[in-house]
């Protein structure tokens, strides 16, 4: 052959030179070199090793200063970078490194050869910086290419090869350190070289192929589209050398024509190179990567299938010692990893990984080592979490560590090792609990971080990896830090994606994600609905089509379900199951997504069976679930949380219709799936807890006490593979202690509860003060102890006790659970009237109110607040009633009640004391209104709501509160009343609270100078609740025609009113010399609210009636009250009144007196005011409320519309629509003073909690006005025109000014004169509320 007979020639033309020959140099050169052009055909090592021998002698007979020395370095150099190219042994290197650096300096500036010598040196450099990743190295490559650019000025016949080799460097330094300029000029220079290199030249298509490349990692990095778009395009003009680049696109947007066109342009490539060719190869590699991204979307088996042939194809073209086997081994072991996640054919994975092994030991030359440790770590990660061989896991992790070491501080790969040590690190934790574990991953995550300085493009992933490392150390520790950290840690990662970077959608579904647990946590619906948000707007990014669009609707659907469960809302729950069928719609036959789209539409028709009875949902979900089993079939990783779940179902529907073999199958299905998790499996500890909870189920159905006996096995069981340290360690101690609670209480075995009393302690003991389990495990301990004091073990019950007094400590705010734990508490004191009961309401009002202002003040989180509150605060005041805590108890039943109004109520609280107490007390009032006044702008609007905006608004109201807080004399600003403040409710006349409780009826009478009065009410809340129902009943048929039948049972309720709550009220207001005439306010709670108290009586001739005696009005709290008396009158000059009237409403029948009233209002009323009417058109919800800006006086004509289910959409009917409770809270009308609410039902609020008096009236309060006329039932239309001429001329003051102050007193004087003219219902509809 040709080189065979040139190696001979140079050879013998060697032997003819004898040694000391002037020219034996150049003969030894010659020889050298057509050695090595024979090794580059045929790869035969020692050609090699005989060239560089051949020119290390031709080096030592050029010494220094011989004119052909800087030839032979150079050659020597190439020599053995070739070398090190074949062999990957690194002295090579370093030692070609050492000879270009010998000659450069042997070729003077302006030399023709030194821009050759500066790209030799650099090349070789860039070779030893891949290697060991020295960033001095990449430094110096730079600035060797950049000099060799200045010597190849335009139109020198190499500045192509040096723009190129430039930008290529620049890109290895973009993707070291992230720095976006480095791209850009990388960029740049291929835009150049581009240009050098036109139609027709040879190298185009490898010019068109690295701007390509340059510009897809900036989209990568930006997710600019343009970037991916105008790659494509220079992909397809080098189409016939390398298929262009539509995979990318397709990834990014999910168009599944580019996939199709990209494989057909990869079959097309793979005709045009036949077998032989040098590069079929990466056409088979080419095409069948792209079948496989298709097989991922459409699930068409041959695809896969195919592109594994193909691997396997492009493998045999690689035999051993071939430079490129590493890659095909790679391939084909990746394409082989889907086939088993797919079909679950265990071979297929060990087949994967043993060809990952095969890639270690092939010579570091021609392989990555640091990616083939990594590939097979994967794996093996891949295979313990399908078999759970611990062994597995161990390897992998220590494949990561082995991985480290290969990349020491500095190298360009160490951030992305830290990362995956630390992720496998955390897997095993999350299997076997070693807290250390979890620890080193942490502060791997973190030293990788650190590596990535800010604007990084792989910032953002690594700090989703902390997040996750974080948020599992909460799950284990229970520390809310931790997940608090995580939560920020994403949202930092998310603002570091601009819009349309391809990531966004997986980082907001990550933050979500986060913000889904930390709700379980604080119960805060505010994190949740922020959650929903975000699942919504990953929605948006992908669009009908997008091959990301199934997982985003089933991750929105999820969220809404968990909302549900939370608020209760049916549409919720309705909008869940919708969107799940959207998923399984886009879940073809077989996809992986199909199963887990099943598997939910399942459960949340199973939650709506619960909430709607519905059976044939449950039916459904039943047969769903068993669709989704029949997905798993038996050998399937998945298949045991589809047997749980079927078993759920099937339990559920045992409780519904009793049938007992549903509960049979549910049993043998959890037992089937702890068979498929046998010993050894991680997750064994699952299955043996869901079978015991399912028998305890039939033990409680059945009584077979067998039942109960393997359910505490099984517990025990489960209890003995979460060892100390594992994370559901302490759960699995409580179960097992409640289990055999269960068992002590059906057989009487002391050891069974001593022994449970001991589970319990050591459970305890791992959930310590700040743990979020921590109160849980308290009442859990409690609960048992309180058993074993119903055998007569005294002890036992101070212990339990004990237990629940340590909950009045907590070193944290309180959440749901800890609430729940306080009330458990109560009931355990008041049931067995023990002396920690008053320490116990404090406790839990407490939480609540810690609880309650973890919540934003909109009428979204009212079901919360209804939920939380309840009956605690009327319970708290009756049992301190009982302990002689007078004042106590209008603490205690002051904060608990009106919470709502309270939270709101701290946006507008005077400040005149803080802003005159200096210069930082002043600047902190201007502060606490600003921010105030935003957050009250907030309220009910929900797309604001959750924003991080608003976040960041009530972070630093926070800081405002806790810095007044600091002030002298204000430590107690904004926390709950004492009893010396709310006193001052009584300045101006009594205030009587009658209070309704589960423990008796009382009522308590606050003076201004004196002690409180208690006066015991002979009623039972049972009886006040019937005698309101009765009430209720009644004012919905006041106006019909059996008016005598209506006004004898109306009496007979004032009268029962009268005798057994209003009587004895009165007759201790005489004792305490509360003179007849004088004023009285009514503070009632429960279903007294509903009662109306100041028109009781005995309704007799001469004896008084309570309107006979004194002037009534009614306050919903004291503090209420406190603050009407607070706000200073704004109008010392003119004083501004408008009148509105809506006699045509938007709905609703017409009302005919509403315009001759406005007429008796205007002419009482303009002679002495600034008169303002608004009617008919003008009076709409707009105009209503832009009239309330320059007016502080206010009559109100119209429709009043409640909703007892809705309150806050409680509404006043204007021409256009109704305004809203919601409109009026978020109102900012200056120094309002009354309003006169001359419409049907403004003091009816919601039905189920009456003391939080979300009514039309209450809203008018809030919102600033003094003093309130309104209405407890239906108004007759005719009415108000009666009494409003009195009302007015009363009103007036001795100086003809109006005086809000005198409205209670107008009320009864009108009320008084109209008796004769109006029924009685009508007489009394009225109540005057405030001032």
């Amino acid at each position: 052959m040709a080189d065979d007979l040139n190696v001979e020639e140079c050879r013998a033309a060697l032997q003819s030179c004898p040694t000391g020959h002037t020219d034996r140099s150049r003969y030894l050169g010659a020889l050298a070199n057509s050695l090595l052009n024979r090794f580059k055909q045929r790869g035969i090592p020692s050609d090699l090793d005989e060239a560089i021998g051949h020119h290390r002698t031709a080096l030592e007979l050029r010494p220094p200063g011989h004119y052909e020395r800087p030839i032979s370095l150079n050659n020597l150099a190439l020599s053995l970078r070739d070398r090190f190219h074949q062999r990957g042994a690194m002295p090579d290197l370093d030692e070609a490194i050492e000879h270009h650096r010998v000659a450069l300096p042997l070729y003077s500036h302006g030399h023709s050869d030194r821009s050759a010598c500066l790209n030799n040196l650099a090349t070789s450099l860039r070779d030893r910086f891949q290697q060991r990743g020295d960033t001095s190295d990449l430094r110096e490559v730079i600035k060797l290419h950049r000099a060799a650019l200045r010597l190849r000025p335009p139109g020198h016949s190499l500045r192509c090869t040096s723009l190129n080799n430039l930008a290529n460097s620049l890109q290895d330094r973009f993707r070291q350190r992230g720095v976006t300029s480095d791209l850009d000029e990388a960029i740049e220079y291929h835009r150049a070289a581009l240009l050098l290199r036109p139609s027709g030249h040879s190298d185009r298509s490898a010019s068109l192929n690295n701007l390509a490349v340059s510009l897809t990692s900036r989209f990568k990095q930006r997710g600019v589209l343009s970037d991916l778009d105008e790659a494509v395009e220079l992909h397809r003009a080098a189409l016939l050398l390398c298929p262009p680049r539509l995979r990318d696109r397709f990834h990014q947007r999910g168009i599944l024509s580019d996939l199709d066109e990209a494989i057909e342009f990869h079959r097309d490539a793979l005709l045009l190179r036949p077998l032989g060719h040098y590069e079929r190869c990466r056409s088979l590699n080419n095409l069948a990567g792209s079948l496989q991204d298709r097989f991922q979307q459409r699930s068409i088996p041959s695809d896969l299938d195919e592109a594994i042939d193909l691997h396997r194809a492009a493998l045999e073209l690689r035999p051993p010692g071939h430079s490129d086997r590493y890659e095909s081994l790679n391939n084909l072991a990746v394409s082989l990893e889907v086939r088993f996640q797919q079909r679950d054919v265990p071979s297929d994975l060990d087949d994967a990984i043993e060809l990952h092994r095969a890639a270690i030991l092939l010579p570091p030359s021609h392989s990555d080592q640091y990616g083939s440790l990594n590939n097979l770590a994967v794996s093996l990660e891949v295979r313990f979490q399908q078999r759970g061989v611990r062994s597995d896991l161990d390897e992998a992790i220590d494949l990561h560590r082995a991985a480290l070491k290969l990349c020491p501080p500095g190298h360009s790969d160490r951030c992305q090792s830290l990362n995956n040590l630390a992720t496998s690190l955390g897997v095993r934790f999350q299997q076997y609990g070693v807290p250390s574990d979890l620890d080193e991953a942490i502060d791997l995550h973190q030293a990788a971080i650190l590596l990535l300085p800010p604007g990084h493009s792989d910032r953002s992933m690594c700090l989703n990896s902390l997040a996750s490392s974080l948020h599992s150390r909460f799950e284990q520790r229970g520390v809310l830090s931790d997940l608090d950290e995580a939560i920020d840690l994403r949202r930092a990662a998310i603002l570091l994606l601009p819009p349309g970077h391809s990531d966004r959608s997986g980082c907001f579904n990550n933050l979500a994600n986060s913000l889904m647990d930390i709700f379980e946590q604080r119960g805060v619906p505010s994190d949740l609905n922020e959650a929903i948000e975000l699942f919504k707007a990953a929605l948006e990014l992908h669009p009908p089509g997008h091959s990301g669009r199934c997982t985003s609707l089933t991750n929105l659907a999820i969220s809404f379900g968990v909302r549900f469960k939370q608020r209760g809302i049916p549409s919720d729950l309705d909008e869940a199951i919708d969107l799940h069928r959207a998923a399984l719609e886009l879940s073809p036959p077989g996809h992986s997504s199909q199963w887990m789209s099943l598997n939910n539409f399942a459960i949340n028709l199973q939650d709506r069976f619960q909430q709607r009875g519905v059976l044939s949902d449950l039916n459904e979900a039943i047969e769903f679930h068993r669709a989704a089993l029949e997905l798993r079939p038996p050998g399937h990783s998945d298949r045991c949380m589809s047997l749980d779940n079927l078993a759920f179902s099937l339990g559920a529907r045992f409780q519904q219709q009793g049938i007992p073999s549903d509960l049979d199958e549910a049993i043998d299905l959890h037992r089937a799936a702890l068979e498929l998790r046998p010993t050894g499996h991680s997750d064994r500890s699952i299955s043996l807890n869901s079978l015991a909870i399912r028998l305890q189920d039939r033990f409680q159905r059945g009584g077979i006490s067998s039942d109960l006996d393997d359910a505490i096995e099984h517990h025990r069981a489960a209890l003995e593979l979460r060892p100390l340290g594992h994370s559901l360690r302490s759960m699995s101690l409580d179960n097992l202690a409640i289990s055999l609670r269960t068992k002590f209480q059906q057989r009487g075995v002391v050891s069974d509860l001593d022994e449970a009393i001991e589970l319990h302690r050591a459970a305890l003991k791992l959930r310590p003060p700040g743990h979020s389990d921590h109160s849980a495990s308290l009442d859990n301990f409690a609960c048992t102890l309180k058993v074993g004091f119903q055998r007569g073990g005294l002890s036992d019950l101070d212990e339990a006790f004990g237990l629940y007094l340590r909950l009045s400590h907590l070193p944290h705010a309180a959440s749901r659970r800890d609430l729940s734990a306080a009330r458990s508490w109560v009931a355990s004191a008041e049931k067995l009237n023990h002396g920690s009961a008053l320490v116990a309401y404090k406790t839990a009002l407490k939480f609540l109110d810690q609880h309650v202002a973890l919540l934003s003040s909109s009428s979204q989180h009212f079901n919360v607040i209804r939920g939380a509150t309840s009956s605690l605060a009327m319970d708290a005041f009756s049992c301190s009633l009982r302990h002689g805590a007078l004042m106590t108890a209008v603490e205690l039943v002051e904060q608990g009640r009106g919470v709502f109004w309270t939270q709101l109520a701290r946006f507008r609280i005077p400040l005149d004391e803080l802003s005159a107490s200096g210069d930082t007390g002043a600047a902190l009032a201007d502060e606490f209104m600003r921010l105030s006044f935003h957050l009250r702008n907030t309220f009910d609007q929900s797309t604001k709501d959750h924003s991080p905006q608003i976040r960041q608004l009530t972070t630093q109201w926070d800081g405002v509160v806790s810095r007044i807080r600091m002030l002298p004399d204000f430590s107690h600003f904004l926390l709950p009343p004492l009893f010396s403040g709310l006193q001052k409710a009584a300045e101006d006349g009594p205030v009587i609270i009658i209070n309704a409780s589960q423990y008796g009826c009382d009522a308590l009478i606050i003076l201004s100078a004196q002690d409180p009065v208690h006066v015991p009410l002979d009623i039972t809340s049972v009886d006040v609740s019937e005698l309101s129902s009765e009430f209720q009943s009644l004012a919905k048929k006041f106006g019909s025609a059996d008016y005598h039948l209506e006004s004898y049972t109306l009496i007979s309720i004032l009268r029962e009113l009268w005798d057994n709550i209003v009587d004895p009220v009165v007759q201790a207001l005489r004792k305490s010399e509360v003179h007849p005439g004088s004023r009285i306010w009514w503070c009632p709670t429960a279903e007294f609210t509903l009662l109306p108290l100041h028109a009781a009586g005995p309704y007799e001739k001469k004896r008084d009636n309570l309107s006979d005696i004194y002037i009534s009005s009614y306050t919903p709290t004291l503090a209420t009250l406190i603050r009407a008396r607070q706000q200073i009158s704004g109008d010392a000059g003119t004083q501004h009144f408008v009148a509105i009237g809506q006699a045509k409403p938007d709905k609703g029948k017409e009302l005919q007196c509403v315009a001759p009233e406005l007429a008796v209002v205007s002419q009482r009323l303009t002679p002495i005011v600034s008169f303002t009417s608004l009617e008919d058109s003008d009076a709409t919800v707009q105009g209503a409320l832009d009239a309330l800006n320059h007016n502080q006086w206010l009559h109100l004509a119209c429709h009043g519309m409640p909703n007892r289910r809705q309150p806050f959409d409680s509404s006043f009917a204007m021409r256009d629509g109704p305004l809203m409770i919601k409109d009026i809270i978020r109102s900012h009308w200056q120094n309002p003073e009354f309003a006169f609410l001359s419409a049907c039902h403004t003091t009816v609020g919601d039905e189920t909690s009456p003391d939080e008096s979300i009514h039309l009236a209450a809203a008018m309060q809030f919102s600033g006005f003094r003093s309130v006329i309104g209405s407890m039932w239906s108004v007759d239309d005719e009415v108000p025109l009666q009494i409003v001429s009195t009302f007015y001329d009363n009103l007036v003051d001795g100086s003809g000014r109006l005086d809000c102050t005198r409205a209670a007193v107008a009320l009864h004087k009108a009320v008084k004169r109209s008796r004769k003219k109006i029924p009685l219902e009508q007489q009394i509809v009225f109540i005057h509320i405030g001032v």
